[in-house]
């Protein structure tokens, strides 16, 4: 008898259905095809132990399993259920009536438990999108599942359930949650706020004019200055994720196995800080069987990267497509997948190998050319991509002792919404362009336009300064969100004024 299950494979964030035929004959062997890996083929066992706790025998007969499009790898464990369901099926075990409804996956025990799996969101969506009436799934993974609207999500625990209600023995209840109401109940509930930040008021403008823009901020300054503290509140004060976004973001962490069992929905900004020993490929994705890396699983966040030059030249240099394209494709031979990679960059540094240079207390042991050669770990295309570089320098003791509470959060965010939506209307209609940091060299002529002042105030920075050429572009552009932020339709001089300072490493004299 020849019986059809469905479950999924995930390429990249998105779900492919796979049919799972399985046709018993006369004699003696276990086939299974279709380009399974390792994990696949050794389903036989757990599927063989499980059916056996659940008071069933493998067949003794020849069984063929074919796992369609043949041409997709199949991979992790995932597969057990719809392929044990199926073979019982085969065996006339279980009714064919319901099987076709539903898509299944889960990983089985020895004992019969269902196990949870990655990737659950994405198959969701392929499972409506293909018209199946809903999904059996483990029961950590339903929440997951749930937020997709008009599909029957069944959270089961052992096999038996799934069998006893593929022959109308008991009735499963399925898994509701109200996406809308989970988003808004969850959002924004952050615990950290800058209104616990003391002094730092210059660090948190320019924090502000960056997330404003979503302009990628370097912060350099010595050990203790506060570099880390203020990066860890920069998801605060972007503006709130929409539904869509949410539902993108969480399709990433549901691929990569980052959603807990009671979570449904990622409500807040995504904030990654990866190690500075980490591979190339652990921060863009790869790997033998793809996953994102640590920047997709920053979309629509932060990427924090801490100590700057310690990381490896080669695991800098792969940010470089991806901060330009905001995605990144994987490439093997015989496959590629793309992952989205929309973040902004914050990243801090010393200033020196010693940590001290600039400091008002301590003093620096490092010669310039020692402090001229840290710098130059970052290369000057990656430097490029980067519009703001401030100096961080220590809070005095007065400041740490005040009381007084400083701007929230909710505030700062606030502005920040306003400029946003300036932003969005004046590049309405432009693809791939929504922020200020976004403009292509047409669009900062067109929006950028200076006064007289504002050219001669800018000429003589360049040249006093020693700003490089690679400065003009990006004073422009962050000029242009100061302004927004002070909601001007014209680049006034002391925007100007206020974006040149934030040109740090630019200047020809800078660690000298």
């Amino acid at each position: 008898m020849l019986v059809k299950t469905f479950a999924a494979a995930v390429q990249g964030i998105q779900a492919i259905t796979v049919t799972i035929e399985v046709t018993t004959a006369q004699g003696a062997k276990y086939f299974l095809v279709g380009l399974p890996d390792n994990a696949v083929k050794e389903s036989q066992q757990r599927i063989e132990s499980a059916l056996k706790t659940a008071g069933y025998k493998m067949p003794q007969r020849r069984l063929v399993i074919n796992m369609a499009p043949a041409d997709i790898r199949k991979e992790g464990s995932a597969y057990d259920l719809p392929i044990a369901i199926a073979i019982l099926a085969a065996e006339e075990h279980i009714k064919p009536d319901k099987i076709s409804r539903y898509m299944m996956m889960g990983e089985l025990s020895l004992d019969g438990n269902i196990q949870p799996v990655k990737g659950v969101l994405p198959m969701a969506l392929r499972a409506k999108e293909d018209g199946f009436r809903g999904c059996i799934l483990p029961r950590a993974n339903a929440r997951e599942a749930a937020v997709v609207s008009g599909l029957d999500i069944y959270g089961v625990e052992h096999i038996s359930d799934v069998i006893a209600f593929m022959n109308n023995e008991k009735e499963l209840i399925p898994v509701i949650v109200n996406a809308q109401e989970e988003f808004f109940q969850q959002a924004n509930k952050y615990d950290s706020d800058f209104s616990d930040v003391r002094g730092q008021e210059n660090i948190k403008r320019a924090l502000e004019v960056a997330v404003a823009g979503s302009h990628n901020i370097l912060m350099i300054g010595p050990p203790g200055a506060g570099k880390t503290m203020l990066a860890k509140r920069i998801p605060t004060i972007i503006p709130p994720l929409t539904l869509e976004e949410a539902l993108e973001t969480t399709k990433i962490h549901s691929v990569a196995g980052k959603i807990g069992k009671d979570m449904a929905l990622l409500t807040m900004r995504p904030f990654r800080a990866p190690h500075h020993t980490t591979s190339d490929v652990a921060l863009v994705g790869g790997g033998t069987y793809p996953q994102p890396g640590e920047i997709s699983l920053a979309h629509n966040g932060v990427l924090f990267l801490d100590e700057l030059p310690e990381f490896r030249r080669t695991v800098l240099e792969v940010l470089r497509q991806p901060l330009e394209d905001r995605t990144i494709t994987v490439s093997r031979a015989k496959f590629s997948v793309s992952y989205p990679a929309s973040f902004m960059l914050v990243a801090s540094m010393n200033p020196c190998p010693c940590g001290y240079f600039n400091h008002p207390e301590k003093e620096c042991v490092c010669s310039p050319a020692i402090r001229q050669k840290y710098i130059h770990r970052i290369s000057g295309p990656l430097l490029d991509r980067i519009d703001i570089h401030i100096e961080v320098v220590p809070v005095p003791f007065e400041k740490l002792s005040e009381q007084r509470n400083g701007e929230s959060s909710a505030v700062i965010r606030e502005r920040v919404i306003k400029a946003r939506k300036i932003q969005e209307e004046r590049f309405r209609g432009i693809k791939q362009v929504h922020c200020n940091a976004q403009m292509s060299t047409s669009l900062i002529r067109r929006h950028c336009q200076l006064s007289s002042q504002g050219q001669t105030l800018l000429k003589n920075a360049m040249d006093r300064l020693g700003l490089s050429a690679r400065a003009y572009d990006r004073i422009l552009k962050v000029a242009r969100t100061i302004a927004d932020l002070d909601q001007s339709q014209e680049i006034r001089t002391e925007h100007l004024a206020e974006a040149i300072q934030y040109r740090s490493l630019d200047r020809e004299t800078w660690g000298t």
